[in-house]
């Protein structure tokens, strides 16, 4: 797909995955000066991924490199989204493959996000630093509306992992499972679940089962982007690892593994590193053009 301008071509390239059948498909659009905010969003509409990002020139004062340095917006079907993980980590392989590995800087809604590009056994893997996270409690009439939007007993949550809103660019709802087979049958309220999210000003809700000390299994309900489920999330992964440093539930130097898109059939894996004495996230993961 192409607008009426050659430079606003849509690119498609999926994150945390070096397989373009797995991880979670983005539109990229290198150059979207021609773009207006109504361009962007048919554009997103139309491919139908759960974000698409469009880069424009850098503010002034950005600290960058020539060349690697932008301006970067982010497009649900249905609006936009302040900070989206999965498509910075395309649009870094994206520009990557086109001016090589290195340091990239990107002005974003919610802040500075600086991204590292290397390549790894040929295969192309973006890190992502986030904004300063931070987290949050949810009332418990709200708890009780989201559970009940999802149609999960609260006695399905682990205990071990108070419910929590977190923030690392986003906000996300944190629900631990407390089993393998309550994160695998996600059947939930749509509509229900989205006006609670709206009303909240959440993204996602990241569900999350711990398999071990530092693997966890996780979706992403995602319907005030008009989509059921986001198969790999960027955002969601770095306030996910706010939340359990926060918690003290992993050490505050921790590299944590999370597998998102199995139930899908889109498998992915996110990477989270935590650095005690840096209250930033890193998120990790490889990237591939599809078609």
């Amino acid at each position: 797909m192409t607008t009426n301008t050659p430079s606003s071509e849509v690119l498609r390239y999926t994150a945390f995955s070096s397989s373009p059948d797995g991880g979670n498909p983005a539109g990229v659009v290198l150059d979207a000066t021609a773009l207006d905010d109504s361009d962007m969003l048919a554009i997103a509409a139309d491919l139908g991924y759960s974000e698409s990002a469009f880069l424009t020139p850098p503010p002034e004062g950005l600290d960058g490199q020539e060349g690697r340095a932008y301006s970067i917006r982010y497009f649900s079907p249905k609006a936009e989204v302040p900070f989206c993980g999965h498509a910075t980590i395309a649009t870094a392989v994206a520009l990557a493959e086109r001016t090589g590995p290195g340091k990239l800087v990107f002005a974003t809604r919610a802040g500075i996000v600086p991204v590292e590009v290397a390549e790894e056994d040929g295969t192309l893997r973006a890190t992502l630093t986030s904004v300063e996270p931070h987290t949050e409690d949810i009332a418990d009439a709200d708890l009780a509306e989201a559970l009940a939007a999802l149609d999960w007993p609260a006695t399905d949550l682990d205990p071990a992992f108070p419910p929590r809103i977190a923030f690392a660019g986003a906000r996300h709802l944190v629900l631990a499972a407390a089993t393998r087979a309550r994160l695998a049958d996600l059947a939930y309220d749509f509509a229900r679940l989205e006006a609670l999210m709206h009303r909240l000003d959440l993204t996602t809700v990241q569900l999350v089962w711990r398999e071990s000390a530092t693997v966890f299994h996780v979706r992403d309900p995602f319907p005030v982007g008009g989509v059921v489920e986001d198969p790999a999330t960027g955002a969601a992964a770095a306030a996910f690892g706010a939340y359990v440093r926060e918690l003290g539930l992993v050490a505050g130097d921790a590299v944590l593994t999370l597998h998102q898109g199995e139930d899908l059939g889109r498998p992915g894996e996110l990477t989270v590193t935590l650095r005690a004495g840096d209250p930033r996230v890193r998120v990790s993961g490889a990237g591939a053009r599809i078609g």
